[in-house]
């Protein structure tokens, strides 16, 4: 996954764990896309307390998600939903009655996810 999208997920489902001033700053690099020195000068910190202050952010998200793999979860489930369209097209298509069995299939590890 490319890195600033992976940021953004992680931040999306954990971020509201991070202390204020943490999320002000990951926000600022993440989202607004600041540089260390627009951001540093802004916070009063050096740019390398900044950049410390990034990975350790980035370290915290990552942390949660290998715990508690919402972001993996929600990926998954995605996927499955996607296939379930397709499945449903197809059967809406040739009306071809197995598709029914493994949709609902698929519906049931969604519930288990």
């Amino acid at each position: 996954m490319e890195k600033i999208v992976e940021q953004g997920l992680l931040y999306d489902f954990y971020g509201e764990l991070l202390t204020d001033h943490q999320r002000h700053v990951y926000e600022d690099v993440v989202f607004n896309d600041m540089s260390l020195s627009e951001i540093a000068e802004e916070q009063g910190i050096s740019r390398q307390g900044v950049h410390d202050l990034i990975k350790r952010c980035d370290r915290i998200l990552a942390g949660y998600e290998e715990k508690l793999r919402m972001v993996e979860k929600f990926n998954q489930t995605k996927r499955m939903v996607e296939e379930i369209k397709t499945l449903a097209g197809t059967y809406k298509k040739n009306g071809d009655m197995s598709l029914i069995d493994r949709i609902e299939a698929i519906s049931e590890e969604i519930g288990q996810l």
